[in-house]
């Protein structure tokens, strides 16, 4: 559908910006053409029906990641206030947040049925419109100020830059996994070819000896990284060996050949549960005659890919550089003839249905490729993020701050890897030549699966833009990807790129063999989490790998336990007299509510704990909204709303009306809350992000109403300058200091009062 396109078709993506050179017109054409390579993939699909359809059960329809891009654009800009105005309120609440399912038999989201009202595609086609012209005109318009910080307005801009361009490539998953006949190829989009005649049983191991190797990207290196790529990490990484290509399709279908699909054995108990669920037999992208289960959601539900039928008539071959003939882009053809029996497997590309090309590498989730480790034996496993580092050639030393020193930079980039949209596809694994180690594919190609969970490196801290882009995430229940797909473009293309998925998510990503074979055991990181069970543990080769047990780089998961929820409960309830926090806090909100001769029925409380404060402002407003980060505090929360009591010490007062309140955990501020007349923020004290929560205030106060800010002594002094910056946003009223008694004796709390 070409009529989507608000700009040009392409197919070529263009050199991040150097944020200490570049000029306005390098970031406006670096605009362009990622807002047009998003664009040019959506136009893929054939007809208007099929934006509604939802190729996944566990993601939205293909809509809401149409128009979710140009929404994050003008929500980031607006807190930064390179604009003043909202384009479209009801676009920039309902598109602005996907779902992240906790496990693969989640139910699907409310927003994936048939009966949820989206809007028109012409709708959206025009808030695209809307949006490129708007940025356009704040890139234009804007003065730069260079280097571009994580400080400067203009870091907003390129969140939304990078973002759109993350978007693309999960995007592009997403549109992977449409039945064949509602896509066609754009005009160009290439497939590369299958011709390397390397045999499955190719594969040899590669040595590194034991060595030290730093990662992490540098504070001042003049290209934009989200945030958990900052920091460095230093570590000693012990004798290994590592295949020197990705698993190939033709490997890994030696394992399915085996039954290793049917082999309780060889998966972990979270892995088989998953496979059972998902009825696989094989990766997810390979085609068979024996009507598998799609994974496809709502109105697509009953759909297979694997279609028990002969081959329909279909032109061009695999490596085919030109298009088709007109009329017809829907497949490869199958030794050139026009009707034959179908082989055993086939290969799902993007738009078509190709010959399996054997040299590929294949592409699989977690589970499947622990699954092949644990089938292969002698201690075989998946590479940890240091030895990764170490196969691509990593520094024993801190990195360097050039930016050539990233290869996302140099002009021979395609030449040297799979990456960057040098192809529509991935490519034959001996393809492209090896790095100095004498490994394939370290960078491009597909993404790899790492052994260690995600977190955060030493020295890292949230972009108070995007509190929560990596930091939920350090939770253990995901796991670490890195060196990109040929999809990936700007950041995502970068050396310092690290990303995480749940074990059951699909994406362009695949696998290499590695093993330790020296006396040292190789450390396997993983995080130190509540929220980790048993089940969902790492499976590796106890002999030869040690599993090391960090903290969250997430501080704010230290709430998510028994002994959080007690403290915090016996915090709010433990003394119901006038001398207790809540009862002062109380006192407070209520003596500036009289003061200021405020008039409204909605109140909002960030950071709402475990619910007394809420609770004890029904006497004020009509309606409490309580909000918390913390999943376990907000389920308390919950629970002494609807019973009043958790136990003969926790009790909710009865005079207090409980159901004007309702709570939600929220990890920042969404559109969708709205304006209140009244907001209480009561947590910086033990928020990851301060900045994050207090830059959202002047967008959710009513225009006549107040906030109250409440904070500790040593959290107040280092909000000090983020203070300064809320004073350009709102009028400093007054400070007041409240003192209320405790187990440990007195505690002080300032109470700063705001109002637009």
């Amino acid at each position: 559908m070409k009529s989507i396109l608000t700009g040009k078709l392409c197919l070529t993506s263009l050199k991040p910006c150097n944020l200490e050179t570049c000029t306005k017109e390098e970031i406006l054409e670096y605009f362009e053409n990622t807002y047009d390579l998003d664009e040019t993939l959506f136009s893929a699909l054939k007809d208007e029906s099929s934006f509604y359809l939802c190729p996944d059960r566990l993601r939205l329809p293909l809509i809401f990641y149409f128009c979710h891009p140009p929404v994050l654009y003008i929500n980031k800009l607006l807190l930064t206030g390179l604009i003043k105005e909202q384009v479209n309120p009801s676009f920039e609440a309902l598109f602005e947040t996907g779902v992240d399912e906790m496990s693969w038999d989640d139910t699907e989201n409310y927003r994936m049925g048939g009966s949820f009202n989206w809007p028109s595609l012409s709708e959206c086609i025009e808030y695209r419109r809307k949006v490129r012209a708007i940025v356009r005109k704040v890139i234009q318009e804007t003065p730069l100020e260079l280097p571009v910080t994580v400080d400067s307005p203009w870091w907003a801009l390129f969140i939304g830059l990078e973002h759109e361009r993350i978007h693309l490539e999960t995007s592009s998953v997403l549109i992977r996994q449409l039945p064949i006949h509602l896509v066609e190829r754009p005009l160009g989009w290439r497939y590369a070819s299958s011709s390397s005649g390397l045999e499955a049983s190719d594969n040899p191991l590669i040595k590194i000896p034991t060595s030290q190797v730093a990662y992490g990207k540098p504070r001042n290196f003049p290209s934009y990284g989200w945030d958990n790529e900052y920091g460095q990490m230093t570590t000693i990484v012990p004798d290994f060996e590592a295949s020197k290509y990705l698993i190939m399709n033709g490997e890994y279908l030696k394992f399915v050949q085996a039954g290793g699909y049917g082999k309780k054995v060889y998966w972990t108990k979270e892995g088989w549960e998953w496979r059972k669920f998902r009825q696989a037999h094989h990766p997810t992208f390979w085609v068979c005659t024996k009507g598998c289960k799609s994974g496809c959601g709502a109105a697509l539900a009953s759909y297979s890919h694997c279609q028990p039928d002969k081959a329909t008539k279909t032109s061009g071959e695999v490596g085919c550089t030109e298009e088709p003939p007109s009329g017809n882009q829907n497949g490869w053809c199958l030794n050139g003839v026009e009707e034959e029996e179908l082989p055993e497997y086939r290969y799902r590309a993007m738009f078509d249905i190709l010959p399996m090309p054997w040299d590929w590498p294949v592409e699989v989730n977690y589970h499947e490729a622990k699954a092949f480790c644990m089938w292969k034996g002698s201690g075989y496993r998946l590479p940890t993020e240091a030895e990764h580092h170490l196969m691509r050639g990593g520094s024993k030393k801190p990195l360097g701050d050039g930016i050539t020193s990233d290869p996302i930079f140099c002009d021979d980039l395609k030449k040297k890897s799979n990456i960057n949209l040098a192809f529509g596809s991935p490519t034959p694994v001996t393809m492209y030549p090896p790095n100095e180690a004498g490994f394939h594919d370290v960078f491009g190609n597909v993404w790899v699966w790492i052994e260690d969970h995600f977190n955060g490196l030493p020295g890292f801290d949230t972009m108070y833009l995007y509190d929560d882009f990596s930091s939920s995430s350090f939770d253990g229940q995901h796991t670490m990807i890195l060196g990109g797909s040929w999809i990936s473009t700007g950041d995502e293309a970068s050396r310092f790129a690290r990303f995480a998925f749940r074990r059951h998510f699909f994406q362009h990503l695949g696998f290499r063999l590695v093993r330790t074979c020296g006396l040292l055991k190789t450390p396997v990181r993983v995080v130190n989490a509540e929220t980790i069970t048993p089940d969902n543990s790492i499976t590796v080769p106890k002999e030869t790998v040690q599993m090391i047990t960090v903290p969250s780089a997430n501080t704010q998961l230290q709430y998510e336990t028994d002994v959080a929820v007690q403290e915090q409960l016996e915090l709010e309830y433990g003394d119901l007299s006038k001398a207790s926090y809540c009862s002062q806090l109380y006192g407070v909100c209520n003596r500036v509510i009289k003061e200021q001769q405020l008039a409204g029925s909605t109140c909002l409380v960030l950071g709402s704990g475990t619910g007394l404060i809420s609770f004890m402002l029904t006497q004020l407003f009509c309606k409490v909204i309580g909000i918390d980060y913390c999943g376990r505090f907000i389920e308390t929360a919950q629970q002494l709303k609807y019973s009043g009591y958790q136990n003969s010490d926790v009790k909710v007062p009865d005079y207090l009306d409980r159901d004007r309140v309702i709570f939600k955990q929220l990890t920042w501020i969404p559109k969708e809350i709205g304006r209140h007349c009244f907001i209480l923020v009561n947590f910086l004290d033990r928020t990851l992000n301060p900045s994050a929560w207090l830059v959202r205030l002047s967008q959710i106060v009513q225009a006549k109403g107040l906030v109250v800010v409440a904070s500790d002594t040593w959290s107040r002094n280092n909000l000090d300058q983020r203070f300064q910056e809320l004073r350009k946003q709102l009028s400093f009223v007054e400070q007041m200091e409240i003192i209320s008694k405790g187990k440990q004796g007195n505690k002080v709390t300032y109470a700063t009062i705001w109002k637009p």
